[in-house]
């Protein structure tokens, strides 16, 4: 009885899965790193809020899409500021004359930067449940 052969077909029937397994890793990958990269714009524009001030809410998010060199990065929606009370969550309208809060202090100043990407699976038939897209959020108080 003659063996040889026997690696090659064995080879040949476990391919598309060893293939499949690779392709579904390589996937998973890429998706962390995407998600981290959003993460990291909007990071980036706290930073750059932080460090030059809330004065113009486009610098903030041109300093979002361009912070990581990753393509389709969109600061969306735009940055928001408003006023708000900590701990609580309660949102306060933004007037002249901004109320108090229910502890006596007065509303903080928020910044609200947000920050997404789309994601395309490269094999759509894995089957894996996947974001269509990564976002990423951050609030910061700025006075």
């Amino acid at each position: 009885m003659s063996r040889s052969g026997n690696a090659a077909i064995e080879f040949g029937l476990l391919a598309p899965v060893l293939l499949t397994l690779l392709t579904g890793i390589i996937e998973l990958g890429m998706a962390g790193y995407q998600a981290m990269q959003v993460q990291a714009a909007v990071a980036a524009g706290v930073v750059y809020a932080a460090k030059n001030g809330v004065t113009s809410l486009t610098a903030i998010s041109t300093a979002v899409t361009s912070a990581t060199g990753t393509a389709g990065i969109t600061a969306t929606p735009a940055p928001t500021l408003f006023y708000g009370c900590a701990g609580t969550g309660v949102l306060v309208p933004q007037s002249n004359s901004t109320p108090n809060c229910a502890d006596g202090y007065a509303p903080g100043y928020y910044l609200k930067i947000d920050a997404a990407l789309p994601h395309e699976t490269i094999m759509p038939y894995l089957n894996l449940n996947l974001p269509t897209s990564f976002t990423a959020s951050s609030t910061i108080r700025v006075q």
